[in-house]
């Protein structure tokens, strides 16, 4: 099964880690994950940092 990687610095997906991988996000499962991954990292980023203010909020 194919892994797909972002490369953040190319902005372009890869079929398997072509990359040094300092350069990609990833592994994905699909293209579509992996062309999304900014995306991704942003919400999940997001969602983080609410959990943390929320923690030391207590």
């Amino acid at each position: 099964m194919a892994e797909f990687w972002f490369n953040v610095y190319t902005h372009q997906v890869e079929e398997g880690p072509q990359s040094d991988y300092r350069k990609l996000l990833g592994p994905y499962a699909t293209r579509e994950q992996a062309q999304n991954a900014l995306k991704l990292a942003a919400e999940r980023t997001r969602r983080w940092d609410e959990e943390d203010r929320a923690y030391d909020e207590g």
